[in-house]
């Protein structure tokens, strides 16, 4: 049996040097594990593209199944 992980999100409350990033924005969390351990996130940014950034630049959030559709709907 499949472990589907539950998608992650968090808040964007930092953006120095960041132009592809909106303060107050959730964004999804992309799994990456090494980038984790060297304190980033992965996540697709306002160039469509998926980049690292520095974890201190989020804020995780938990938000409701029909949020979380929301959201990943409004980005496929």
């Amino acid at each position: 049996m499949r472990n589907h992980q539950q998608p992650k999100f968090a808040l964007c409350v930092r953006n120095e040097d960041c132009d592809d990033l909106e303060l107050r924005k959730v964004y999804r969390v992309l799994p990456d594990k090494k980038a984790a351990l060297e304190g980033y996130l992965r996540m697709v940014d306002e160039s469509g593209e998926d980049y690292l950034y520095p974890e201190s630049y989020f804020v995780s959030v938990r938000l409701s199944r029909r949020a979380q559709d929301a959201l990943l709907d409004s980005r496929a």
